[in-house]
């Protein structure tokens, strides 16, 4: 080889090695994540992260159900909890599909807001409890303070990955859809109660007066149960390791970028805030190949398509009555079905129908051979069916679910149908309306065309954003300082106050001087009179 082209060839890979060692030169992120659903999302950013050169450190339960000890993505650091979410809210949610289908009386409701707010409680109590844990071991305080970490990623339905940001004074970014009571945006952004719907209100942006009251109704409670059912433990804690103290909804307030889980092609239109990225969808990928077996299960429906079903990861098994009748109305369907259950096995499927523990949910959602997806309506599966254009027959449990589906329906792309009215023939009629409506599908579809039509994809977006905060070491600029203000002001209601008295002090001293000269006036004349 000629030495001109030895020395061409040197000097491109010197530029080479360079420009990769640039690229690589990655920062060192601490996450603070959730179990569950919650974790599958933040590993798909831990995932982003990992292949774009940067450390990342994990804190885990000792207990956790998803989170890996072990991994090639990150190092954890794993303590005890003493209760895992299954432990607490596995009883509540048994007992609310049961209050489901046979009837809410007024007791039975007081009975499950009851349970509810205990639930709520001890999940933040147990989580308090896990970080006090982190904090008091020195060797572990020490350690991390060592480790000069260039930000925190924290969930934030429970909050305490905030709190040790705040303790270890670094940049925030928080993957969040939602804060400890209520939805993210209400803690950040100006809310208007006459067309934003408080959470599980099951309202939409049109309203009429009796719903704007329920509306407000729904947003006190929010208010109450932050203030005296989760705020106090939080209290107590910053109390306790932050100098001077603080309150949660403040320190989500501080935090410098919100990656929300969401966006308009989904949400209703609403004021929001230049710190809050909507990176809604940013776990959907195009769908990968399917396991053997699973494509000759789906490729042998042929033109009638597949049904898949899933409840989502906190539950197994629908009440035994009710998988019995959806069984039956799935074995007469000419449709191939694919069942995520795992409790008793319905006595009435039929051989078109098959039961398994997991599924590759996201793969089968994009398979050209899916036809519908009945589904809880949680966050993740409603995203990945917009995204891949899947009409969804929803069955809501809990929590959020009706709501995420009640915003499919307004939009024509799915259909409700509440566990309580679920029977054989109600079931049937919903699966075949949105099975054989053109406009279910037409409707998705369109949302699945908006939602990629974007100029960044919101996986890109998302770790820009993440990379942004560590470049500049926070983003004070995006952030309101309403926050600070106490409510008062930030309600203008001692300008008002003050603009009131004015003109009330205006108002009387006119009426006085008007007095004083009429009552002049009446002397001189009875004056001139005399």
């Amino acid at each position: 080889m000629p030495l001109h082209h030895v020395c061409g060839l040197f000097v491109f890979f010197i530029v080479s090695l360079i420009l990769f060692t640039s690229l690589c030169n990655g920062g060192n992120i601490l996450v603070f994540p959730l179990d569950g659903s919650h974790w599958i999302n933040m590993k798909f950013m831990i995932e982003e992260l990992h292949a774009r050169g940067h450390s990342i450190t994990v804190i885990r339960a000792s207990n956790s159900w998803y989170i890996p000890e072990e991994s090639h993505l990150y190092r954890s650091i794993s303590f005890e909890k003493k209760e895992g979410l299954e432990d607490f809210a596995g009883a509540y949610i048994a007992e609310r599909m049961r209050v489901q289908r046979e009837g809410t009386s007024a007791f039975t409701f007081f009975k499950l807001s009851k349970d509810f707010l205990y639930t709520v409680h001890r999940a933040h109590y147990v989580w308090c409890d896990f970080l006090g844990q982190i904090l008091d071991d020195k060797n572990t305080v020490q350690s991390l303070k060592e480790s000069q970490y260039d930000l925190v990623i924290a969930e934030t339905i429970v909050a305490i990955g905030v709190v040790l940001a705040k303790y270890l004074k670094l940049p925030t970014v928080l993957n969040v859809r939602w804060i400890t009571s209520g939805e993210g945006h209400l803690a950040i952004a100006p809310s208007p109660l006459s067309y934003i719907p408080a959470p599980v209100s099951g309202l939409t942006d049109k309203m009429n007066f009796i719903q704007r009251l329920k509306n407000f109704f729904f947003y006190s409670i929010i208010l109450l149960q932050q203030k005296y059912v989760v705020g106090p433990m939080y209290e107590t804690i910053c109390d306790k390791y932050i100098e001077g103290g603080c309150d949660i909804i403040s320190l989500l307030q501080e935090a410098d970028i919100w990656l929300f889980r969401s966006d308009f092609v989904f949400e209703f239109p609403r004021p929001t805030m230049p710190n809050v990225v909507y990176v809604g969808g940013f776990q959907c990928k195009p769908a990968q190949p399917l396991p053997a077996d699973l494509e000759e299960f789906v490729q042998i429906a042929g033109e009638h398509g597949v049904i898949i079903m899933s409840m989502g990861t906190l539950v197994n098994a629908l009440p035994q009555e009710v998988a019995e009748e959806i069984g039956s109305v799935f074995a007469k369907m000419p449709q191939k079905v694919i069942w995520r259950h795992k409790g008793e096995r319905p006595s009435t499927l039929g051989n078109n129908t098959l039961i398994v523990d997991w599924m590759p949910q996201k793969d089968l959602l994009g398979h050209p051979q899916t036809k519908v997806f009945v589904a809880h309506g949680g966050t993740n599966g409603v995203q990945e069916a917009i995204y891949h254009g899947v009409p969804v027959l929803g069955i809501p449990l809990f929590f959020d679910q009706y709501d995420n589906l009640l915003r499919l329906q307004e939009r024509g792309a799915g259909k409700i149908l509440q566990l309580r009215d679920v029977n054989g023939h109600s079931f049937e009629q919903g699966l075949m309306e949105v099975l054989h409506q053109d406009s279910y599908r037409q409707n998705m579809q369109r949302l699945s065309h908006l939602h990629r039509d974007q100029s960044v994809a919101p996986m890109d977006q998302a770790i820009f954003w993440v990379e942004y905060v560590m470049r500049h070491k926070g983003a004070p600029h995006l952030r309101t300082e309403a926050y600070k203000m106490p409510w008062y002001s930030y309600y203008s209601l001692d300008v008002l106050l003050v603009l009131l008295t004015a003109a009330t002090l205006l108002l009387l001293s006119t009426l006085a001087i008007f007095r004083l000269l009429c009552c002049r006036s009446g002397r001189k004349t009875k004056a001139k009179q005399q």
